[in-house]
């Protein structure tokens, strides 16, 4: 058919090169006497616009008109030494169009190299849209031509054209509807489900506020897709979604905007702050917990949280505390369940909570003790997951979650999660919660020697930042010297405690008085400024220090110190201490500038012996030559997570940062300015030192910033 009468207006290519005198072999293909024919194209080694070569229902869908490319080769033995081995793409497209014509175009490439990739940049109109385009190629050498790509155990290739993207998607959800106002809340599931009206979507690009961001793929092309989201805060929460079809084609943004209530509360709760005597445990939710004879209240409850009593266990066979009736309704849908427990021993496996199924327990929250090392732990359905390191006598916060969405349990101690989550199943039957013990085939077994207090059930999975708050032990306030002032040689604590105590070469700094101004009278004398507020305290380096009596923190449990100090000199001579507390023969800890490593140290001795090992992190800093604000610095020792933190202006990165199992209780008063060297007091700080705060409990990273700021 003459070119010019084909629809669309399409021309048929053709690039041709003179060949010399040529012989036509049995299979129809041009070939010099003395020449080998190129290789047919491997299937393998054809791309649609970078998609494989394929036909039907696997066949490339592209965005516009592709670039179709194939690797050619030429036979390695008929490589000339005189000349390389070129090669050339013969390309051919064809489809049928609207009115039953097929139609067809050509596109010859410029010779390459063998083994290189030849390409057809098919122009913007050359090909109709929405219609199958078949394609193939051949090799030539100019002198012969391999077989069709398409022929023998070849294929054709096949692509679709597609120039309009899909419709956007609805997004529906039966938790939460769109634009209702406070629906469910944290810790609960919502399924949203995306669909687009087009029939060639094949994926949802999706992102919820804060994350997570993904894609996900309908079962079949034009499908729906349904998501879970877990809503980790409360407030204004919104999706939005994008259809993709098979060219990658992208819909315009679809938004859903919801709002995520606040968590429900607990379904049970028993405090176990019953008054001395008591038979059972009031529930604050849920049913009342009636008490074994082994059964204790009163007992002192976890520093610093909200609770004001706990019950003490003996560990026999009549302590425990049971219900009537489930806590957790139906096992097999998420669950939490939580309480602080100080165990009186570590070298058995006990139960601080669980529910019965039937003859066996549903879960069960505990320490277990029988892999020689003791954990905790928290068992679904057989499943376990373990982690922490239970101590005697110490208080720990535990939290087990069972997340029927993932099908895994997961542990928390101390409101971080700890262990490997474990796919668990669930029994079925619901029987009755239980403190203390655990049930099995024979009984009752495992059971609490220790306080438990703070037992909570919740119907839902708790999220990390509530695990974080249940946990949650508020630092208390010790001491805070402003050093504004002294008076008698002393300068007083904020509050009115114990003030601290100067030594000689100690003296309060006071910054300018505001009563004159030297920018507007020549005879004002020029003070310099405190480091925060009006006064700061100076030390020489010889002698000076200052001292708070009593140990002010108890350095075998969770504390926080911060200070403000500025080095005097630039090139200091040796290490210089600003905080230390003395036990018996060294120090429980010191913070100090070592000038060898320009570093500001923590050192924390593993026991109140000479020449203990140490634990050391440091940030570095250059000295400050007494000159600038100087540097906010804070020691904080975490005793549920065994770990210390040197912070420097807010700032503790991973050298800060180390684990330290065991502190030790030191027995003396609070040094600032020097610290032990071994029978005698050294490393005397040259330099100024203001606002020295002192808490019982461990400040998490955000509210390092309250340090230092005289507030």
């Amino acid at each position: 058919m003459d070119a010019s009468k084909r629809s669309g207006g399409h021309r048929l290519l053709a690039v041709g090169c003179a060949v010399a005198a040529v012989m036509t072999t049995g299979t129809g293909v041009a070939q010099a006497a003395d020449n080998l024919p190129p290789k047919q194209p491997l299937v393998q080694d054809l791309e649609t616009g970078h998609k494989a070569c394929a036909t039907g229902d696997q066949r490339a869908y592209v965005s516009g008109p592709p670039v179709l490319s194939a690797v050619l080769h030429d036979p390695e033995e008929d490589n000339h030494p005189s000349e390389a081995n070129m090669v050339k793409g013969e390309f051919e497209a064809w489809w049928t169009d609207a009115e039953g014509v097929e139609q067809r175009l050509t596109h010859t490439t410029f010779a390459t190299l063998s083994g290189g990739s030849q390409r057809w940049h098919m122009r913007e109109g050359s090909v109709p849209p929405n219609t199958v385009i078949s394609w193939r190629v051949r090799a030539n050498d100019g002198k012969a031509s391999s077989p069709w790509s398409s022929e023998g155990d070849g294929s054709v290739c096949e692509f679709v054209y597609d120039d309009e993207n899909p419709e956007k998607a609805t997004i529906s959800s039966p938790e939460y509807p769109e634009n209702v106002f406070w629906v469910d809340g944290v810790g609960v599931y919502g399924h949203f489900t995306m669909d687009s009206p087009s029939d060639d979507v094949v994926a949802y690009t999706y992102g919820f506020i804060g994350g997570p961001y993904g894609t996900v793929r309908p079962e079949r092309p034009g499908g729906p897709v349904t998501i879970p989201f877990l809503p980790l805060d409360s407030g204004p929460e919104s999706l939005t979604v994008r259809a993709i079809d098979r060219a990658g084609r992208s819909s315009g943004q679809s938004t859903y905007d919801f709002y995520v209530k606040s968590g429900r509360a607990p379904v049970a709760h028993w405090p176990l702050a019953d008054v001395k005597g008591a038979t059972s445990a009031d529930a604050e939710a849920g049913t009342d917990a009636a008490a074994g004879s082994g059964v204790t209240f009163g007992a002192p409850a976890p520093a610093r949280t909200k609770l004001t009593a706990t019950a003490t266990l003996d560990g026999s066979s009549h302590g425990y505390l049971t219900t009537d009736a489930p806590a957790v309704a139906d096992p097999r849908k998420s669950f939490a369940v939580s309480a602080w427990a100080r165990p009186a021993q570590t070298g058995r496996t006990m139960t601080v909570a669980g529910q019965d199924a039937g003859e066996s327990a549903a879960f069960a929250l505990g320490l277990n003790a029988r892999g020689g090392t003791p954990d905790w732990s928290f068992t679904v359905g057989g499943a376990t997951v373990s982690g922490g390191a239970p101590e005697t006598g110490e208080w720990a916060h535990l939290l087990g979650v069972y997340d029927a969405e993932t099908g895994k349990a997961q542990l928390y101690v101390n409101g971080h999660e700890v262990g490997t989550r474990a796919e668990a199943t669930p029994a079925a039957t619901a029987g009755a919660f239980q403190i203390g013990r655990v049930r099995d085939g024979n009984g009752y077994h495992d059971r609490w020697h220790g306080e438990l207090g703070g037992v909570r059930v919740h119907d839902r999975v708790v999220v990390p930042d509530e695990a974080a708050e249940l946990a949650h032990r508020e630092p208390s306030l010790r001491g805070h010297w402003p050093l504004e002032t002294a008076r008698d040689g002393a300068s007083p604590e904020l509050n009115g405690g114990r003030p601290l105590k100067l030594g000689p070469g100690a003296t309060i700094f006071r910054g300018p008085d505001g009563s004159c101004l030297p920018e507007l009278d020549p005879d004002c004398p020029a003070v310099p400024y405190a480091l925060v507020g009006d006064g700061h305290l100076s030390l020489d380096g010889r002698s000076g220090h200052a001292v708070a009596e009593g140990p002010v923190v108890d350095t075998s449990d969770s504390f926080t110190i911060g200070v403000v100090a500025r080095l005097a000199d630039a090139e200091p001579e040796g290490p210089m201490t600003v905080l230390s507390l003395p036990g018996e023969h060294t120090d429980a800890f010191k913070l100090r500038y070592q000038p060898a490593q320009h570093a500001w140290q923590l050192v924390m001795p593993h026991k109140d012996e000479r020449g203990a090992p140490e634990t050391v992190v440091a940030q570095s800093e250059m000295a400050d030559g007494g000159e600038g604000v100087g540097h906010r610095l804070a020691v904080v020792y975490d005793d549920a997570t065994d770990k210390i933190k040197l912070y420097l202006d807010g700032r503790a990165g991973t050298d800060a940062t180390a684990d330290l199992p065991d502190g030790w209780r030191g027995s003396g008063p609070l040094q600032i300015g020097r610290g032990r060297t071994g029978d005698a007091w050294g490393e005397y700080l040259h330099g100024d030192v203001d606002e020295v705060q002192a808490f019982a409990g461990a400040f998490a990273d955000d509210d390092i910033s309250r340090l230092g700021t005289g507030t």
